[in-house]
């Protein structure tokens, strides 16, 4: 993979070049993959991918903020965000390579 962003088509040709899938299988999986993840967040549920981390969503109450731009108090109405956190595993290997 390159650059500093990984894509959909990153992942594509790293499964492609080690599991051996053509592309266009690869590509089918990391979409499915992607699709049952997102399934799951939009139900509600926590996504653990072990020694990597844990998707899940959270429910923020609403609050007053202000407007960047004029500095009037704004209400900031309840929603629902998705959060990560990452697994310790994926925290050291992290830090490993930072040379930590």
């Amino acid at each position: 993979m390159k650059g500093a962003t990984v894509t959909r088509a990153d992942l594509c040709e790293a499964v492609h070049q080690e599991v051996g899938l053509t592309r266009q299988d690869c590509a089918g999986l990391v979409e499915r993959t992607l699709e049952l993840a997102t399934e799951a967040l939009e139900r509600g549920d926590h996504v653990k991918l072990s020694g990597f981390g844990v998707f899940q969503v959270r429910e923020k109450r609403a609050r007053m903020g202000r407007n960047p731009k004029t500095g009037e108090p704004a209400r900031i109405a309840p929603r629902r965000v998705i959060s990560f956190r990452a697994s310790h595993v994926m925290k050291a290997r992290v830090d490993s390579a930072l040379g930590k």
